[in-house]
């Protein structure tokens, strides 16, 4: 680039950066460092800057500095944390500790069952109700657990794939007996299948049908309620499984432009449909790779979405994300340790400019968070957010030598993977994740990089506090949340009892209409919310796919 040239397009730049800045920020409030210095808003080079390019200023393509022109000035990331245990009546009374503590949306964990799409009386899930998150057997669940939460003023995430469908569905009848107009729905599903087959294994079906139900999703979503997000493309389990941060990266991203083929394979409109899709990362212990690829992630979104997919709108083009904390850094040693693991963690989400973010509780390496546990993790973004003047200024590392090289050294990475993945297909990124998944490539990958970190570990070259140094303590044994094995019965109970006093008929005719819809290309989200309004439960639904498609087992690999 021209020096001359380059100092007139930071100039430019810089200008509007301001205008849009002055437009979204009316506020009249100086913002100082602790000891009283001012700050500005956004920092940048005086004058030439060959790198800058690729920089750019907050809220202008390639949005590596942000998507807002304002950063937090304008708009604090949402406090999105992660709860769910036992059943809907205990899990309702948490949400509304965290919303009554602070928090600004939720995010419900499900249990095993539910997960898999089976019901609490369903011989597989015998021993796993409520346990690792809540059980949602029907739409009365569902109604339980946002009992006294407004749906349409509370925005909901909810981490499910497999069987992710059917849940938003009860999601969706949970909100209009609340009598809240399903178009102001705003939340997220997760409902990302390809990570599945690469990392959490929590599928239901082969590729194919997971697919096509997504399909009748992001339609049904684009057309009825536009504000709601049928997609978050999830990096977190995939780095969770053991992969590096341009695997986590390169996964993720991949998975995304998979999911942006599959709309355009519907006659979608892009720019209609892309501002449905949201990402899921890792915060991981590693600060500035971390602060990095978030970087890196807006940056090569934004342009394989102008430039290979044809999205012109800068909605379209933007990449929202939601992060968590690495609930693979925590330790059962000296758990006390695990608030700093995730503070860190926290403030370099932050720092990359997440979106929203959940903070992992000291206990959960051992159990479910206990009400004290949760929190702690809460208040950190709290102190994080109050305390520590981070949202004052906008990608308050943009330009660090260090942190710019890593942000192209990772974007570089990512890029050698895309081209990796195209070639294993027919060139598209969707053939190219379908055949990295039966050929068990993803898999390996992740395998290979997750033997060599415990590698590291056990020779020492990687240290943990109070796993492989400094293990000498003083700590007390935790006290953490049990979930009675009366859960369990009593859910089961429960469901026995909704399904004597339901409508059976309506319900066979329901789920025979759902039958018949998913060997056509009708849209399937209609016949399932009908079933759902009659009581007929996810593993009723579920089964009813289940016979009409098949399941899927993984090939055994060695």
């Amino acid at each position: 680039m021209d020096p001359e040239h380059s100092t007139g397009e930071i100039e430019a730049g810089r200008s509007r950066w301001q205008a849009r800045y002055d437009a979204a920020f009316k506020r009249a409030r100086e913002f100082r460092t602790l000891s009283g210095l001012e700050v500005e808003p956004v920092y940048g080079p005086p004058s030439d800057d060959p790198r800058f390019e690729r920089i750019g200023w907050p809220g202008e393509f390639p949005f590596t500095r942000g998507l807002h022109p304002t950063g937090y000035r304008g708009r604090p990331w949402t406090i999105r944390q992660f709860a769910g245990f036992g059943n809907a009546q205990q899990t309702n009374e948490r949400y509304k500790m965290i919303l009554g503590a602070g928090g600004g949306g939720l995010s419900v964990a499900f249990d095993m069952p539910t997960l898999m799409g089976r019901d609490s009386d369903d011989p597989l899930a015998l021993g796993e109700v409520g346990h690792c998150g809540v059980a949602i057997d029907s739409a009365l669940d569902m109604d339980l657990l946002f009992d006294g939460i407004p749906l349409g003023d509370v925005t909901t995430s909810m981490t499910i794939s497999g069987p992710a469908v059917p849940i938003f569905c009860m999601y969706v009848v949970a909100a209009e007996r609340q009598g809240v107009p399903v178009g102001k729905l705003n939340g997220t599903l997760q409902t990302d299948i390809f990570k599945e087959y690469i990392a959490q294994k929590e599928w239901l079906f082969a590729p194919e049908p997971h697919l096509r139900l997504i399909g009748d999703l992001m339609e049904f979503c684009a057309a009825e309620i536009p504000a709601y997000k049928p997609l978050s493309v999830s990096g977190y389990h995939i780095r969770e499984a053991g992969s590096t941060a341009a695997q986590e990266l390169a996964f993720t991203l991949a998975d995304g432009f998979g999911y942006v083929e599959l709309g355009l394979s519907r006659g979608l409109d892009v720019d209609v449909f892309a501002p449905g899709l949201s990402f899921f990362f890792d915060a991981h212990i590693d600060f500035f790779e971390e602060i990095a690829k978030f970087r890196a992630a807006r940056r090569i979104w934004a342009r394989w979405m102008r430039d290979v997919y044809g999205a012109r709108t800068e909605k379209a083009q933007w990449l929202r994300f939601h992060t968590q904390t690495a609930g693979v850094s925590l330790t059962a040693q000296q758990p006390d340790n695990n608030i700093v693991r995730t503070a860190i963690e926290a403030l370099a989400a932050v720092l990359g400019g997440t979106n929203s973010l959940h903070t992992n509780a000291l206990d959960e390496v051992l159990a479910l968070p206990s009400e004290k546990a949760a929190e702690i993790a809460l208040r950190t973004q709290q102190v994080i957010m109050e305390e520590t003047e981070v949202v004052n200024v906008v990608d308050p590392l943009g330009g660090s030598w260090y942190v710019e090289a890593l942000t192209d050294r990772l974007e570089a990475e990512a890029e050698a993977i895309f081209t990796k993945i195209r070639e294993m297909g027919t060139g598209d990124m969707t053939s190219g994740i379908l055949r990295g998944i039966e050929d068990g490539w993803f898999m390996s990958e992740i395998a290979e990089s997750a033997f060599d970190y415990q590698r590291k570990l056990e020779k020492g070259d990687k240290r943990i506090v109070g796993v492989n140094c400094h293990t000498t303590t003083v700590e007390e044994p935790l006290e953490i949340l049990r979930i009675s094995h009366e859960i369990e019965r009593e859910q089961r109970r429960v469901l026995g009892e909704r399904r004597a006093v339901r409508d059976q008929e309506a319900v066979d005719a329901a789920l025979a209409a759902l039958a018949s819809a998913s060997r056509t290309e009708t849209n399937m989200i209609p016949p399932m919310l009908d079933a759902v309004r009659v009581e007929a439960t996810l593993g009723e639904i579920c089964d009813v796919l289940r016979t009409e498609w098949g399941t899927y087992t993984e090939p055994a690999r060695f």
